[in-house]
């Protein structure tokens, strides 16, 4: 597979990207990773950059994610929120999994949020929705609807076999 090349290209695979445990608040619109490509105290910034980032963007796309290279002397997470605030994160000399649970803590959405979410995302309340598990059985119930033909037997007109093979002259 040609996106199977490249350092670690588990990165790219969708099993992987679902697996991101960082999803932000709705108050997150822009975050940026300041960090340098040398040095010990960037390290783990640079580990976050490249075995998280790509969960992160890919669990929050409606979050504007920059990352600025060598254009500091230390790490720092800066993101802001939606009513204009500012949060800014020192990450110096931290490892890429403090960083990830100090992110998830402060900005991220709560395991039991996710849950409620998921639930919400699940329920079909459409009344456009019929069938087993739904409000209506069959669409027949649903007024200014044809009726159903166990019911009611359906026009000729309205038959297949009728228009097709010319039965219908009669």
């Amino acid at each position: 597979m040609p996106f199977m090349v490249g350092r670690a290209p588990i990165r790219r695979t969708k099993e992987y990207l679902e697996k991101g445990r960082l999803v932000f608040k709705d108050m997150v619109k822009v975050v940026t990773i300041n960090y340098n490509t040398k040095g010990n105290a960037h390290e783990g910034a640079r580990d976050f950059v490249f075995w998280y980032l790509p969960q992160i963007m890919y669990k929050n796309p409606d979050v504007q994610i920059i990352g600025l290279k060598n254009m500091t002397p230390t790490p720092f997470i800066r993101t802001w929120l939606d009513s204009g605030a500012e949060v800014l994160m020192d990450i110096d000399s931290k490892n890429k999994d403090e960083i990830l649970s100090h992110l998830t803590r402060i900005l991220g959405k709560s395991e039991k949020t996710l849950e409620e979410e998921a639930i919400q995302k699940e329920k079909k309340d459409n009344p456009a929705n019929f069938g087993r598990g739904c409000d209506r059985h069959c669409i027949c119930e649903i007024p200014g609807q044809v009726p159903c033909p166990g019911v009611v037997q359906l026009p000729k007109s309205m038959r297949g076999k009728f228009n097709n093979f010319g039965l219908n002259k009669s």
